[in-house]
C-alpha cells in the first residue's frame, strides 16, 4: 500500500507537471497569436509611436486573458509593450530565431517571475514578410490548480486505505503469529531447514500416516529399514509392499511400545502414537530402531558397564585405610569372586614396614582369598620366592602383566615348585593372571589371580581390566607405605622425647599414660621435673596438628621447659618465657601462607610444694586441671586460662591451689575429653564421674578414666597424669633464725649437729656444718635480713640460707695468694647439686647431699 501511494503521487504530480505545461503553452500561444493578428496591430508597428497604441491595447489583453505579459516588439527584439514599463525599449529575454522566420514559437524558461513558458508570434504584412513579434507568456504556478484540488483529495484517500491496510495487515499478522506460535517467516524457514534435516538425520525411521491410513511422510531411515518404493508418499499403508501384520498395524494407528517385528532380515523395534490427542490432524506418528545391531551392541555395552561397576565398586572398597597389609587384603576381597575364585597378594618385607623395595627384596604373602578355603596355595604371611621361568618372575622383572591360559601346560610355572604346582592344577586352577605393583618406577610386589569354576581362561581384555584395577590399589598401597614410614618415623621421634622413666622424688606418686592417635603421631607431650626444696613440677603440653613438625615441636618445646625449669620460675613467668620462645620460633619458621607456625600450642605447667602442700598453677589455653579430694569428690579448680603459647599480648596468671595429702591433681591433653563427636562440657563431665571415688590409686584411677573416655579410635593424642600428693612432715623439717652477727655461724652449726644426730645422720654433720657455715656466713656479709635457715630430709639432705637480698653468689676460682673466694668452691665439691632461687621476699641458696 505505501508503494501504491507513493506511486500514485509521482503520477499525479507528473500529470498535474505535464497538463500545466500544456496548459501555458496553449494558453500563450493563443494570446500571441490572437494579438498579432488583431485588427491595427500591423498598423501600429509602423506608427511613429507604437507603445502609444499597442501599449494599452497589450495590457487590456493581458488582463483579459489572464496571462502575465503581451510583449509587442520590432524584428530586432525591442520591446514596444510590457507590464513593466521600465523595461519597454529594451531587448527582448528568449529565442527570436523560429519567429522571424515565420513559424510561432514557444519554449520554457526561468525568467523574473519564475518558471514560465512563453509563445513568440510573428506578426506579418500582406506579402508574407515579418513587420514584428508578439510574445505571451505565463506561469506554470497559474495553470496548475487543478492538480493542487485533486492532490489534496489523493492524499486523502491514500491515507485512508493505508490505514485500512495497516488494520487488516495486523489482523493478519496476529492471525499468522496466533497459528505459527509466534515463529516469523526466517524463523519458519529455519525450523522446516532443520526439521527436514534431523527427519532424515536421525538413525532411527520415522513414518506419519493420515486418518485414513495413507502414508504421508517417510524419512530416508525409514525408507532403507522397510524397503519403501520411491513415491511411497500418498500411497495407502497396506499398498508399501510391507507385510501383512506391519501394514496393518501402521495403516491402524493403534497405540504400541517396543512392538518388535521381523521385516526382511531385520528386527525392528517399533514405537506408535496417535497424533490428534492435543488437537492435532487425525493420523499417526510411527518410530523405527533396528534392534539388530542395539542388542548386539547392548551386551557389548553390558559387559563395559560391568567392568565399570567392577573397577568402581573395587576403587571404593580398596584403600579405606592407610594400612599396608589390609589394602592388599581388600585387592583380594574385591577381585574374589567377581574377576577371579582366588586372589592372592605378594608384597615386598621393606614395603610392609613403610621402605622402598629392592631387587634383592624377598617377598611375603600379604593377603589371599578365594571361593574355598582348603586351596594349595601358600598361606598369609609365608615368604615366597620364585624361579625365573615363572610368571611371577617374568611380571617383577620386566613390570608388566603375563597370562598363563593353561596351567596343566604352563612349564615355566610348573618348574618353580613341581609338587605344589600339580596340587594347585588337581585342585582344578587351570588359569593364572600375574600382574605387578607398581608405584611409578617401583615394583612393590604382585597380585596373582587364578580361575577354576569359570571355565573360561583369561583373556587379553580381562588382562586390561587387571592391569587397571592392580594400578589402582597399587596406589593405595604405597600411600599406605608412605603414610607407615612417617607414621613410625614420628612415632619413634615422639617416644624419643617423651620421658621413658619417671624421676625420683617423694612429693608425689604419679601414674601416667600416653596413647598416640591412630590417625597419626601428635604434639601431645608431659614431664615431671623436680626442683630445689622437694618441689616438684609437672607439665602437660599439646601442640596443634601432626606428623613430623609437631613432633619435632613438642620436643623443643620440653627441651624449653626443661631450661626455663632450671630457674626456678614461678609458673606464670615460666609461660610467659615459654610464649616468647613460641613466638619466636614461629617468626623464624613461618611461611609466606604461614604452615610451618606453631601458634595453638598449648601448656600447663604446675609446682607442688610437699612442705607447704600448696600447688601452683598456670595454663596457656590448656584444659583445666581436676583435683580428686581424699573424700573421693572432684572438682576444676578455677585457674585462669591464658592464651595459647605464640599469640601473646596478655599475661599469664598463677592460681595457688592448697592439697590435702593423699589428694589426687589429674592433668590431661584435650584428646581425652573431646573429639569430632563429643563436646568439651560432656568430656568434663565424664571425666568428673570417671575420677569420683576415694582409695584409689594414681595407676587404678588412669585405668578408669582411659576405660570410661577413651574413643574406640583416637582422632587425636591423649596424655594423661594422676599425681597422689604427698607431705613432708613436720619432723623432716628443721628451721633456724639467725641475726646478722657473724657470731651466730656457731649457734647455727650447734644446731645442726643435734638435728642431724636426732635424724640419725651423725655421719653427715661435718659436711653440712661446713656448707651451711659457709652459705650463713655469705648470707651476713654480702646479704641482708631477715635470715634463715632451713633443712628438709628428703630422699636427699636439703640445705636452704633465706635472705632478703637478690644479689645471687658466683663460683669462682681463686688463686693462690687469695685469702677467700674458696667457698662456694668446696660447697659445689661437697653437694650434689646447689643453686639459687628467688622468692618476692628474697632469695634461697639451696644445696643437696645424698643420704648415706
Amino acid at each position: 500500500m505505501l508503494l501504491l501511494v507513493a506511486v500514485a503521487v509521482v503520477a499525479l504530480v507528473l500529470q498535474v507537471r505535464h497538463d500545466s505545461t500544456e496548459e501555458a503553452r496553449n494558453r500563450s500561444l493563443a494570446v500571441a497569436e490572437a494579438f498579432a493578428n488583431a485588427p491595427g496591430t500591423r498598423e501600429a508597428l509602423s506608427a511613429s509611436d507604437p507603445t502609444a497604441v499597442l501599449q494599452p491595447r497589450a495590457e487590456a489583453a493581458r488582463v483579459g486573458s489572464k496571462v502575465d505579459f503581451v510583449v509587442v516588439m520590432n524584428t530586432d527584439g525591442i520591446r514596444y509593450t510590457h507590464p513593466e514599463r521600465d523595461r519597454i525599449g529594451k531587448k527582448f529575454i528568449g529565442t527570436l530565431g523560429p519567429a522571424l522566420a515565420g513559424k510561432p514559437f514557444t519554449e520554457e524558461i526561468t525568467g523574473t517571475i519564475g518558471p514560465l513558458v512563453q509563445a513568440v508570434v510573428p506578426v506579418k504584412a500582406d506579402d508574407g514578410s515579418v513587420v514584428g513579434l508578439v510574445s505571451a507568456g505565463i506561469t506554470t504556478e497559474k495553470v496548475g490548480g487543478v492538480g493542487d484540488r485533486q492532490l489534496p483529495l489523493l492524499l486523502a484517500a491514500a491515507a485512508a486505505a493505508l490505514v485500512l491496510a495497516l488494520v487488516g495487515t495486523a489482523l493478519v499478522s496476529r492471525r499468522l503469529l496466533h497459528q505459527t506460535h509466534g515463529l516469523g517467516p526466517f524463523e519458519m524457514t529455519r525450523m522446516y531447514e532443520h526439521h527436514d534435516a534431523v527427519l532424515h538425520a536421525v538413525r532411527e525411521g520415522v513414518l506419519i500416516v493420515g486418518g485414513e491410513g495413507r502414508l504421508l511422510l517417510a524419512n530416508d531411515e525409514a525408507h532403507r529399514l522397510l524397503d519403501l518404493p520411491q513415491d511411497a508418499e500418498g500411497r495407502h499403508a497396506l499398498e508399501l509392499g510391507l507385510d501383512k501384520d506391519t501394514a496393518e498395524l501402521l495403516a491402524s494407528g493403534r497405540v504400541v511400545t517396543d512392538e518388535v517385528r521381523l521385516v526382511g532380515d531385520r528386527l525392528l523395534a517399533i514405537n506408535q502414537r496417535p497424533t490428534d490427542l492435543k488437537g492435532g490432524p487425525a493420523g499417526s506418528v510411527a518410530t523405527l530402531r533396528d534392534s539388530t545391531e542395539l542388542r548386539a551392541l547392548s551386551g557389548r555395552a553390558e559387559v563395559a558397564r560391568e567392568r565399570l561397576r567392577f573397577l568402581y565398586d573395587a576403587g571404593v572398597g580398596i584403600g579405606t585405610t592407610l594400612d599396608v597389609t589390609r589394602t592388599a587384603e581388600e585387592l583380594t576381597e574385591a577381585a574374589v569372586p567377581r574377576f577371579a575364585d582366588f586372589a592372592a597378594v605378594d608384597l615386598a618385607e621393606t614395603v610392609l614396614s613403610g621402605e622402598e623395595p629392592d631387587a634383592q627384596t624377598p617377598l611375603r604373602r600379604a593377603a589371599l582369598n578365594g571361593i574355598l578355603k582348603d586351596a594349595p596355595l601358600y598361606p598369609v604371611g609365608e615368604r615366597i620366592g620364585f624361579a625365573a621361568s615363572t610368571p611371577q618372575a617374568h611380571s617383577l622383572g620386566t613390570g608388566e602383566a603375563v597370562v598363563a591360559p593353561d596351567l596343566g601346560n604352563a612349564h615355566g610355572w610348573l618348574a618353580d615348585d613341581s609338587e605344589r604346582a600339580t596340587e594347585v592344577v588337581e585342585y582344578g586352577m587351570h588359569s593364572l593372571l600375574t600382574v605387578p605393583l607398581r608405584a611409578g618406577p617401583l615394583v612393590m610386589g604382585v597380585a596373582h589371580f587364578w580361575r577354576s569354576e569359570n571355565p573360561e581362561p583369561f583373556d587379553e581384555d580381562e588382562l586390561a581390566l587387571a592391569e587397571e584395577l592392580v594400578a589402582r590399589a597399587a596406589v593405595s598401597i604405597d600411600n599406605a607405605r608412605r603414610y607407615t614410614r612417617e607414621h613410625t618415623m614420628a612415632e619413634a621421634l615422639q617416644r624419643s622425647l617423651l620421658p621413658r622413666n619417671l624421676p625420683e622424688q617423694g612429693a608425689l606418686d604419679i601414674a601416667y599414660r600416653y596413647l598416640p592417635a591412630q590417625a597419626g603421631v601428635g604434639g601431645d607431650w608431659f614431664d615431671v621435673l623436680p626442683l630445689s626444696g622437694a618441689r616438684v613440677a609437672l607439665v602437660v603440653g599439646d601442640v596443634v596438628g601432626h606428623g613430623l613438625h609437631a613432633a619435632a615441636t613438642m620436643g623443643r618445646l620440653r627441651t624449653a621447659v626443661h631450661n626455663f625449669s632450671a630457674l626456678d620460675l614461678p609458673p606464670d613467668e615460666l609461660l610467659g618465657l615459654l610464649d616468647e620462645l613460641v613466638a619466636r620460633i614461629d617468626q623464624d619458621e613461618a611461611t609466606d601462607d604461614g604452615s610451618a607456625a606453631i601458634t595453638g600450642a598449648t601448656c600447663l605447667y604446675a609446682v607442688y610444694d610437699p612442705t607447704t602442700r600448696r600447688c601452683s598453677v598456670a595454663r596457656a589455653g590448656h584444659p583445666p586441671p581436676a583435683v580428686v579430694r581424699p573424700d573421693g569428690s572432684v572438682d576444676f579448680p578455677e585457674v585462669p586460662a591464658g592464651l595459647p603459647l605464640g599469640v601473646g599480648g596478655l599475661p599469664f596468671e598463677t592460681a595457688e591451689l592448697e592439697l590435702a595429702e593423699d589428694s589426687r591433681l589429674v592433668l590431661y591433653t584435650d584428646g581425652l575429653v573431646e573429639d569430632r563427636e563429643r563436646d568439651i562440657d560432656v568430656g568434663l563431665e565424664l571425666l568428673r564421674s570417671a575420677l569420683t571415688g576415694a582409695g584409689r590409686s594414681p595407676g587404678d584411677t588412669c585405668q578408669a578414666v582411659l576405660d570410661a573416655l577413651l574413643p574406640p579410635r583416637p582422632s587425636d593424642d591423649i596424655a594423661l597424669i594422676v599425681a597422689g600428693t604427698r607431705a613432708l612432715g613436720p619432723d623432716r623439717v628443721a628451721e633456724w633464725r639467725v641475726p646478722s652477727d657473724p657470731a651466730a655461724v656457731g649457734e647455727v652449726r650447734g644446731s645442726v649437729a643435734r638435728q642431724l644426730t636426732e635424724w640419725d645422720l651423725d655421719d653427715m654433720a661435718f659436711t653440712t656444718e661446713l656448707i651451711l657455715s659457709e652459705l650463713v656466713t655469705n648470707a651476713i656479709r654480702y646479704g641482708q635480713g631477715p635470715i634463715q635457715v632451713r633443712m628438709l630430709l628428703d630422699r636427699s639432705l636439703i640445705c636452704e640460707v633465706f635472705d632478703g637480698s637478690n644479689t645471687s653468689p658466683h663460683l669462682r676460682y681463686a688463686a693462690t695468694t687469695d685469702e677467700g673466694g674458696r667457698g662456694l668452691f668446696l660447697v659445689a665439691q661437697l653437694t650434689d647439686r646447689w643453686g639459687t632461687r628467688y622468692t618476692p621476699a628474697g632469695k634461697v641458696i639451696w644445696t643437696e647431699q645424698p643420704l648415706a
